[in-house]
């Protein structure tokens, strides 16, 4: 069988850089790139974690130049796509070059150069919308004895609802994929991801319901990265399978597999 050649953009990032060490550590099915727009990691990522990436498997990008970002993917199977303003801290301006632009000429730049798919990293972000009214709003306040025992989990068919410009670009990335699927024949697969921190466990006791393991979340990347063929466009939610988890999960396990192994309340414990 021969190897996957996949591009990991975003690389120095927290999840960008745990998706590439999985990948690297198994050569035998993957040829990885990466791509990034500085040549160090991010303040996310935890102190000494350093990754080596060869000079001839590496792009430095900031993914405003569509040309180059098309020049950088030729000849890739998959992109994994998480290069992103992570929180929208730093304004629109941040948020449009990052997160509009970057995210067209990934998916344009993809286009071009023949990938045949693009992995997008959403965010839980795009439906905590949700937390503002019962019974979820219970749920993110930790107020656990207002939660009914039977509630509907959200999920991927459910409007997004957006609470600040971050989520929105993202939606905005949701909705190329679905345009890219459609009109050009890309497998575009999304992952709205939860909140993976580099302590790995919940930063605080009301943060259970939307926590994901870094453990998990590389294992979903990989699972959308591998997913058969016919899998043209959908969403999952990159959730690890808490007990207050309020999104669904089923849909992640039917498609492609995602089989989640931690849980956030096994971390707080």
């Amino acid at each position: 069988m021969s190897r996957k050649k996949v591009m990991v953009t975003g690389v120095y990032g927290l999840i960008g850089g745990a998706v590439y060490s999985r990948l690297i550590a198994q050569p035998d099915r993957y040829d990885v790139y990466a791509l990034a727009r500085r040549r160090q990691s991010s303040d996310r990522v935890p102190e000494g974690q350093v990754l080596q990436i060869p000079d001839e498997k590496f792009v430095l990008s900031d993914l405003s130049d569509l040309d180059q970002v098309t020049g950088a993917m030729r000849g890739m199977d998959v992109v994994v796509h998480m290069a992103a303003d992570p929180s929208g801290q730093g304004g629109w301006e941040s948020v449009l070059k990052s997160n509009i632009i970057g995210a067209y000429n990934v998916f344009e730049g993809g286009r071009q150069a023949g990938v045949k798919r693009v992995v997008f990293a959403s965010t839980i972000q795009v439906s905590l919308g949700y937390g503002t009214e019962a019974p979820y709003k219970a749920i993110r306040q930790g107020h656990y004895d207002d939660v009914p025992a039977d509630f509907p989990t959200v999920t991927h068919e459910w409007p997004t609802r957006t609470l600040n410009i971050y989520s929105s670009s993202k939606v905005w990335g949701e909705a190329l994929a679905r345009t890219y699927a459609d009109t050009h024949g890309m497998s575009c697969l999304c992952i709205r991801i939860g909140w993976v921190v580099a302590e790995d466990r919940p930063p605080r006791p009301t943060a259970q319901d939307i926590w994901c393991s870094q453990r998990d979340i590389v294992a979903l990347t990989e699972c959308c990265i591998n997913a058969p063929e016919g899998v043209r466009f959908d969403i999952f939610y990159g959730m690890s399978d808490n007990r207050w988890r309020w999104v669904d999960l089923a849909h992640a396990r039917e498609i492609v597999g995602y089989a989640p192994r931690d849980r956030a309340e096994d971390r707080l414990s």
